[in-house]
């Protein structure tokens, strides 16, 4: 396990997990003043991650052929499903809790909670290994993981002001 954890924060779809972990955190934080129906949220997540998969694929795929002048090489496509299925699992992650509150395993209320704050977690987790990776001590690594989630944090906040 951890090599395979390791493995993952040395490449190149960090970034791309945590982009999509921001896009749904932004659709979570802009749902839950009128919450749908877990359902409801489960598949706002998971369109919400195959509409932004398929945005990125296709604008990869046009942006390297119009840039390269040339089709894509294998490799150059695997890159490309690699970024985009990171892109759609950071989106769709919070799914999982929402999943538990249709069975009635939590209350949509909770299920929003935990969606939000570990979204927020896991955006501060890749900003302590990005430091960590960079030869920085824990505790700057920690100030450094906590500055990254300020990004969460700052969508939650400005949501909660405007409602």
């Amino acid at each position: 396990m951890r090599a395979r954890l390791e493995s993952h924060l040395g490449s190149r779809q960090v970034s791309r997990v945590i982009y999509g972990s921001i896009i749904g955190l932004a659709l979570i934080v802009a749902l839950q003043s009128h919450p749908p129906s877990a359902a409801g949220m489960i598949g706002s997540l998971l369109g919400t991650a195959v509409a932004v998969a398929l945005a990125e694929a296709y604008s990869d795929v046009v942006g390297t052929r119009t840039s390269e002048r040339r089709r894509l090489t294998g490799r150059q496509a695997g890159h490309i499903r690699d970024d985009v299925v990171a892109v759609a699992f950071g989106i769709a992650f919070p799914a999982v809790f929402f999943l538990f509150a249709a069975v009635g395993a939590l209350q949509i209320g909770a299920a929003f909670a935990l969606a939000k704050w570990s979204g927020l977690a896991l955006i501060g987790f890749y900003g302590f290994w990005a430091a960590r990776f960079t030869g920085a001590g824990i505790s700057r690594a920690l100030v450094h993981g906590a500055l990254a989630a300020l990004i969460g944090l700052f969508l939650i906040l400005l949501k909660s002001l405007l409602h």
